[in-house]
């Protein structure tokens, strides 16, 4: 719910809708969550047909965006691709209605396609190349997101931005039936390789930015990708099976350290089709079978040994910015040994307080603003406030 309600800094959701629609959701009931969003998501669609406010149409998207979050237990519900194709529908009329539209491409890499938005904060001006971020979320979320939550920080600061998804991750997922990949790479170049031949892009000033489980997606990526000149990792990611284990309840550790393969998928199954397990917890394992497009528990814990940075820290070169939840309910310590790694060259920046919380969920307007003030400082830049609203 913080993370619905975060986006209304970014354009993306109102709070009071937010509050209220969490009086209808019953705790540890997905349906009831599922069914409250695709509600207010329908309400205010309805309000954007009429009105034609660009707003209006980013939170319908957000809110259809949330209706889906707890489907992917079922992958033949569909409902999954549903929501999405009216969630798509209600955000491209939002960016169509920008000062500058945003511009979906997609991008060949090898074996997909990478779907991208590009997004400016004013129309070309000949001889004038921007810095540019380019941005990419993780386990779950969805590149529009990254509009509220990212972009429009970045337009205000005079920057260009593009966004884009991987295998695993939403679109890709359900348009090209791909699970995740960890040569990440493989994602990231073809990105780079796009803005390459544009002329609004200052080649010096490229960003790659990743939340989430997007810490480890671009820093891998950046191992192998050097014309990207600066990194951040919100947050950094070590190991990523190290993390996912670590999550677990002792009980099943024990069983998945020992090998008992069948054991550990029967006694997870039956987890998941009870409401008395944490929500949490029923989450994490049906989002994880789903975006790595595995059927069992214990083999998609095995799919995540391949995710890890420990045998390639030497080629991130970049300047890093490592950001440290405090109160990060997945990857608390990661960061920490991302930046023992990584050395002189990384800055780890613990966020506190209300902004403590995984990805800074709830508290954009701070995020941003360290991040950008870090950025200015690498590439000795100062933030010049742009129109863009």
């Amino acid at each position: 719910m913080l993370l619905v309600a975060g986006l209304a800094a970014g354009h993306g959701a109102d709070t009071n809708d937010v509050l209220k629609t969490a009086l209808y959701i019953e705790p540890g009931n997905f349906e009831s969550f599922a069914e409250a969003f695709k509600d207010l998501a329908d309400q205010t669609k309805a309000k954007a047909d009429e009105t034609l406010l660009q707003d209006t149409y980013f939170a319908a998207a957000t809110y259809y965006r949330a209706a889906d979050f707890f489907l992917h237990g079922n992958w033949s519900d569909p409902r999954i691709d549903e929501f999405w194709n009216l969630e798509r529908d209600c955000f491209d009329k939002g960016i169509s209605a920008m000062p500058v539209p945003g511009e979906r491409i997609t991008l060949k890499a090898d074996g997909f396609e990478v779907p991208a938005i590009y997004y400016a904060p004013q129309q070309p001006v000949p001889g004038v190349k921007r810095p540019t971020l380019l941005l990419n979320e993780g386990y779950d979320a969805a590149q529009e997101e990254l509009l509220h939550f990212n972009v429009f920080f970045a337009l205000q600061r005079g920057w260009n931005a593009i966004t884009f998804e991987g295998p695993g991750q939403p679109t890709v997922r359900r348009k090209q039936d791909i699970g995740f990949i960890p040569d990440w790479e493989r994602v990231v170049t073809p990105v780079v390789d796009y803005l390459y031949n544009r002329s609004d892009v200052d080649f010096e000033r490229l960003a790659l930015l990743g939340n989430s489980f997007g810490g480890y997606l671009v820093a891998r990526a950046a191992a192998f990708e050097p014309r990207i000149k600066a990194l951040i990792l919100n947050g950094g990611i070590y190991d990523s099976h190290q993390a996912f284990v670590g999550q677990l309840p002792p009980n099943l550790e024990k069983l998945y350290n020992a090998g008992e393969k069948q054991q550990f998928d029967d006694l997870i199954g039956e987890a998941l089709h009870t409401q008395e397990s944490p929500s949490q917890f029923r989450w994490d394992v049906e989002q994880g079978l789903w975006a790595f497009k595995i059927q069992s528990p214990y083999d998609f814990l095995q799919a995540t040994r391949a995710y890890t940075i420990a045998n390639i820290t030497d080629r991130i070169r970049m300047p890093t910015f490592i950001a440290n939840a405090s109160s990060d309910q997945f990857f608390a310590g990661q960061p920490q040994l991302v930046k023992d790694k990584l050395g002189d060259s990384a800055t780890l920046y613990t966020f506190n307080g209300s902004a403590g919380y995984h990805t800074q969920v709830g508290a954009a307007v701070e995020s941003n603003r360290v991040i950008h003030t870090w950025l200015n400082s690498v590439f000795n830049m100062t933030s010049q406030a742009v129109a863009v609203y």
